[in-house]
């Protein structure tokens, strides 16, 4: 085996390894749930598992063969690019933090209080959860099931989400949002609910944690009837959770 066709070889080797450590990094530092739904975790852990497996066998078998008749590859990238490629960008991952979706992506995609019919379904919906202990995810599902928000009118409510200052809203009005993830992050959607505040609300800027206790009213929003959450007091500043995704 030549010199160029060893180096070729082990950098394949490397960027496997460096492919399934990432996996397991994600899955062991708790950041996995930024990237993916629980749901398909053990594929991701599976997949890193194996992927180590494969590079500690074909490790194995280079350190014990002396020569390796090269293996003719048609390709249009130069030899070692793809291997190289891998390995940077793997490492580029174990170096930064996924970062978590805010308000300026929920902006862009558009938040919502309806959950379209490809996405998280009105089965997950309990009637029976009190109103004060639904989460805002609970909520846009109750609307799902029942959209007409005087129906809630009263009804004693305690969320937590992120704040977003949509333009249009009144100063003393902000947006409390959730991203919602049904397979990864790709797919991920903000839902919310509006907020009246008792003070105005450059007292929490944009992407501010905060619970929210109050009860529901009908408030009527960019020239639609929108079930509105009415603060009793100032809304709480919380740190981000742990989990800041809803599923």
């Amino acid at each position: 085996m030549n010199q160029n066709s060893k180096i070729y070889n082990w950098l394949e080797v490397f960027a496997i390894a460096a492919w399934g450590s990432l996996m397991l990094k994600y899955w062991l530092t708790g950041k996995l749930n930024l990237l993916i739904h629980p749901d398909y975790f053990w594929l991701v852990i599976s997949g890193g598992i194996g992927f180590l497996s494969v590079a500690g066998l074909k490790a194995w078998q280079l350190l014990r063969q002396r020569r390796i008749l090269p293996v003719r590859h048609i390709s249009l990238l130069p030899p070692g690019f793809s291997s190289t490629l891998l390995i940077v960008t793997a490492i580029a991952g174990l170096i930064f933090t996924p970062r978590v979706f805010a308000s300026q992506t929920a902006m862009q995609r558009g938040v919502t209080d309806f959950l379209a019919a490809t996405r998280s379904q009105p089965q997950a919906f309990h009637g029976s959860v009190k109103p004060e202990e639904r989460s805002l995810l609970d909520w846009v599902r109750t609307l799902n099931v029942y959209p007409e928000p005087d129906a809630y009118t009263g009804q004693k409510v305690k969320v937590q989400g992120f704040a977003i200052h949509p333009p249009e809203f009144p100063p003393n009005y902000l947006l409390l949002s959730r991203f919602v993830i049904t397979c990864c992050a790709a797919d991920a959607y903000p839902v919310g609910l509006p907020v009246k505040l008792t003070e105005d609300r450059q007292a929490y800027p944009p992407d501010t944690w905060l619970e929210v206790e109050g009860q529901m009213i009908t408030e009527t929003l960019k020239d639609k009837r929108q079930l509105t959450i009415q603060a009793n007091a100032a809304p709480k500043k919380i740190p981000e959770p742990q989990n800041p995704y809803e599923y």
